[in-house]
């Protein structure tokens, strides 16, 4: 199966840390934050601590995003395609729970 992936931007290749793992380093960071907060929106009880914590989060996610899409850029960050069955499958799976919902759409 071939990967989806940008070409490479060569990095040193040393003890240092370079852009490369930096980045990897903010990336991985950013996505532990992003699921803490998510733990933290479901168990706040106070509307306003909710809705700060939703919009550190909302900030949180957009930087993970920019990140994610840097690293693609610079073909850091590679995407396998799902194997056509796997989508089959997922299709068949979401048709059938979507067709068990009382109105038989998916709620907005």
């Amino acid at each position: 199966m071939t990967k989806i992936q940008n070409p490479k931007t060569q990095v040193p290749n040393t003890k240092e840390m370079n852009d490369k793992d930096f980045m990897t380093d903010l990336l991985s960071t950013e996505k532990y934050m992003t699921a803490s907060y998510g733990t933290a929106m479901n168990e706040a009880s106070h509307k306003a601590l909710y809705d700060e914590i939703a919009s550190i989060c909302k900030e949180s996610q957009d930087c993970q995003r920019d990140l994610y899409n840097q690293m693609f850029e610079k073909g850091w960050y590679s995407l396998e395609p799902a194997p056509e069955q796997a989508k089959q499958q997922a299709y068949q799976e979401y048709s059938t729970l979507s067709s068990e919902l009382p109105s038989g759409q998916m709620p907005h």
